[in-house]
């Protein structure tokens, strides 16, 4: 591991929640790859940089797997009441994606069509921001698995910064709105 990615380990370390929540995954002993990512793991860094409290500004938690075997959205409901069976009192909304079926639906989300995502990692690649195009895990050897396509610089450095790979001007625009509001600190690269 290089510095950062300790830093991310012993900063995601301090969030009980978030702990806690790689911990039970992990116990889960899932048959597909998974990763608790986005703004909940940006969010706790940019909390911890900026002195707040390790879960201001977190609406959710977002976990991703990848299972071309099941395609329905029950799957993905299933999981999160095991999560929530699990977790018991949780101070977050579980959000959770199987990053094989997103295509299904994202046109009428976000107005255009994407291509099927051929794995968790090209998921995770085309997420809005350089910042928050990181995933997280517990391995069964107690070793924490990062990805983080764009590497950790712009989380540590605080810099929003757009990935162009499938994100709009309009959708990172009002994302980067959004989190200055919370986090003055803040950087935004312009589109």
């Amino acid at each position: 591991m290089n510095v950062y990615e300790n830093l991310l380990v012993k900063t995601v370390s301090k969030s009980e929640p978030l702990t806690r929540i790689l911990q039970v995954l992990k116990e889960l002993n899932l048959p597909f790859d998974y990763y608790v990512g986005a703004g909940c793991v940006t969010n706790t860094v940019w909390n911890d940089i900026s002195g707040y409290p390790l879960e201001y500004g977190i609406s959710d938690v977002d976990i991703v797997y990848y299972d071309l075997r099941d395609m329905k959205p029950e799957g993905e409901k299933e999981l999160k009441e095991i999560l929530k069976c699990q977790l018991g009192d949780f101070p977050f909304r579980l959000d959770v994606k199987n990053q094989a079926r997103v295509h299904l639906w994202y046109e009428s989300k976000f107005g255009f069509a994407i291509k099927p995502y051929l794995s968790l990692e090209a998921a995770i690649d085309s997420w809005p921001t350089t910042a928050t195009a990181i995933g997280i895990r517990k391995e069964q050897n107690e070793v924490y698995k990062i990805y983080a396509p764009y590497q950790l610089d712009d989380l540590f450095s605080m810099v929003i910064r757009p990935n162009k790979l499938m994100v709009t001007r309009e959708i990172f625009e009002n994302k980067a709105s959004k989190w200055k509001d919370k986090w003055p600190r803040l950087e935004i690269v312009p589109w």
